[in-house]
């Protein structure tokens, strides 16, 4: 099966869609970095204005007020698939770029994805997303972002070479081709991405990798907002586990298996401990933790752009953060579902 699209025109109409919930520290300036983009093809924003406690709300509005291209979308369930499911229902044009009120554009990223698009009549085009931190803390989980030994595995997390990929950062697609597929799953709260990638490929669109594409992510600022993010993060990814197995690559199991494994070890002690059990063969379990600690301890160290040894330790706090809780996240879904859970690292 093949996804038929039309001939793109040379300088097609692009609608950037954006949900938007608590996002006062970072709204003003993804907004800016849209209306600064070097397209000289039609431009609008549509912004999906989610229950925010903060004054997202009013600044969303200024904007608007201020620049006729931006319009406003209510969000009244503030999840990030229904913002986006109703923003690009409100917006016009044959481009949709989503864009995260996390993340900033380079001045050339419409254009160059605008390029990739007509070269490889590609549905859906992605680029790099690199993170970054404006203090201690957010700068060392951004550089736990950046480094292979914090998400690892998608093509968009580090530079690479162009080529077909199994899901996109954010995305410049066809609207064709997601009228084809449907659209966002409004019933996936995480990872409504990487399922919306799938049946584009499944569907027999081509999702592309082009790392000509930049955008710089700004990350949850603190450790506890960074675990609740990746608990319902790995939550949701075990839904889409269960919903596709036979797509699902192995990587998605590493960080369960290393929270079954570390918990092991500790029941395992405890019951030496008080004598239940043996010391000699038994112990071998405890090799798990051993090789954990050594392998994050490595990793620490080559965390890209931290200056000193504190924001390395607290680098190696965001890692073993960003492993544990996804983990735990992705068995509490693969056994039970993900139910109600949502990230609320941003309410």
């Amino acid at each position: 099966m093949s996804l038929s699209l039309p001939e793109l025109p040379p300088l097609p109409g692009v609608s950037y869609v954006m949900p938007v919930l608590n996002e006062e520290g970072y709204l003003d300036e993804a907004v800016r970095t849209i209306l600064a983009q070097d397209y000289v093809g039609e431009k609008e924003i549509v912004l999906a204005l989610g229950p925010s406690t903060d004054r997202s709300t009013e600044i969303a509005e200024r904007i608007a007020a201020a620049d006729p291209r931006v319009r406003l979308v209510a969000n009244p369930q503030r999840d990030n698939a229904i913002g986006l499911y109703r923003a690009i229902a409100a917006s016009t044009h044959p481009i949709v770029v989503c864009v995260d009120a996390h993340s900033t554009l380079t001045p050339d990223y419409t254009t160059r994805g605008i390029e990739a698009l007509h070269e490889v009549s590609a549905a859906n085009v992605g680029g790099v997303m690199r993170a970054a931190g404006r203090g201690r803390v957010q700068r060392a989980i951004a550089a736990a972002y950046n480094s292979p030994y914090g998400l690892g595995g998608g093509a968009y997390h580090g530079d690479g070479t162009p080529g077909p990929a199994e899901s996109a950062y954010l995305g410049i697609f066809r609207r064709e081709a997601l009228e084809a597929v449907g659209g966002y799953d409004e019933g996936i709260r995480r990872g409504e991405d990487w399922e919306l990638n799938l049946r584009i490929r499944r569907a027999g669109g081509l999702v592309w990798f082009a790392p000509a594409l930049g955008v710089t992510y700004w990350p949850r600022a603190s450790l506890g907002d960074l675990a609740k993010q990746f608990f319902a993060t790995g939550a949701w990814r075990a839904v889409l586990v269960r919903r596709s197995p036979r797509d699902t690559p192995w990587r998605f199991f590493v960080p369960g298996a290393l929270v079954i494994g570390l918990a092991l070890s500790l029941i395992i002690f405890v019951l030496q401990c008080v004598g239940l059990v043996g010391w000699p063969w038994w112990s071998l379990v405890h090799l798990i933790p051993a090789l954990y600690l050594a392998g994050v301890l490595f990793a620490c160290t080559r965390l890209p752009g931290l200056r000193g040894a504190g924001e390395r330790v607290t680098g190696l706090a965001a890692l073993v953060t960003m492993h544990l809780t996804w983990g735990a996240g992705f068995l509490v879904g693969l056994l039970g579902g993900a139910g109600r859970t949502v990230d609320r690292s941003r309410m």
